[in-house]
């Protein structure tokens, strides 16, 4: 880590929407017809709603793990989107999509909804190797939905993209195209404190929660020397483990490396909110 510049804005603007929600009537960087129709169908469905209130079970409540339910996958989905969107505003090429021949650029973010909706179907089995469980649960939900929107080649292509974004969010394996990296890197952005409450209530007191409620806030805006920024807020060190081990770990490897700059901003809680910048 080394000190970041001191002159660049903090997150000062509590009103600020910076990459917290995709709204479907706001002007995008991409196509966004056919993805607003695609999250109007999956947002109506009963069996991914029942998904993601089961889903939070083995890791919440069993295990006393950060939130992995549905609030998560607002944020994640919500996040991802935003990301893809500032990451087009810069025109980095995506390839997803475009290594097939019957997909375009309006399915890139087809894959990325679809699979940070249901990226984390797998916890109803377990948590550990969450990731491995989740492909098999998600296979008759996208043989159900895409369909509706694909011919039959289109959606065994999409279907098999969308698996892949699932399997690298938290494998080892690392990302083979643009859209899984953006997916990865997205699960990791839910990290403000609100994740914690549900187990911190409960008791756990493990590094993963620790750290989460010692990061106030999360921006991802436009950079200026990458072409996203994503700057941290923490109330306290702890905060570190969440932007370094975590974020930064799953930036490693998920081909966005280049295109994401990572900001922390350490404000303790105390009258003199001394500000201290770190650059990872």
């Amino acid at each position: 880590m080394t000190d970041g510049d001191d002159d660049e804005a903090t997150i000062d603007d509590e009103s600020a929407d910076w990459g917290r929600t995709y709204r479907p009537e706001a002007e995008h960087s991409f196509p966004d017809e056919r993805l607003n129709e695609v999250l109007e169908r999956i947002d109506e469905d009963p069996e991914i709603e029942a998904y993601l209130g089961a889903q939070n079970v083995n890791p919440v409540v069993r295990k006393k793990y950060n939130d992995h339910g549905k609030k998560h996958i607002e944020i994640v989905r919500n996040r991802a989107l935003c990301l893809y969107d500032l990451l087009k505003a810069s025109d980095v090429p995506f390839n997803g999509a475009g290594d097939h021949p019957t997909l375009e650029e309006a399915d890139e973010s087809v894959i990325i909804a679809l699979a940070a909706t249901i990226h984390d179907i797998g916890h109803v089995v377990h948590r550990d190797a969450h990731a491995y469980y989740s492909i098999p649960l998600a296979v008759p939900l996208l043989d159900r939905i895409l369909p509706e929107f694909y011919d039959l080649d289109a959606a065994v292509r999409m279907k098999g993209e969308v698996l892949h974004a699932i399997l690298c969010h938290h494998t080892e394996e690392n990302p083979l195209t643009m859209e899984a990296g953006v997916v990865r890197v997205a699960d990791a952005l839910d990290m403000e404190r609100g994740r914690s409450r549900n187990p911190y209530e409960r008791g756990g007191r493990g590094i993963n929660t620790i750290s989460s409620r010692a990061i106030r806030r999360v921006a991802v805006r436009p950079g200026e020397e990458a072409p996203v920024l994503v700057e941290i807020e923490m109330t306290d060190a702890a905060g570190v483990f969440q932007v370094d081990s975590l974020l930064k770990a799953k930036l490693d490897g998920s081909g966005l490396e280049e295109h994401v700059r990572i900001v922390g901003i350490n404000v303790p809680e105390r009258s003199d909110r001394l500000l201290e910048r770190i650059e990872l």
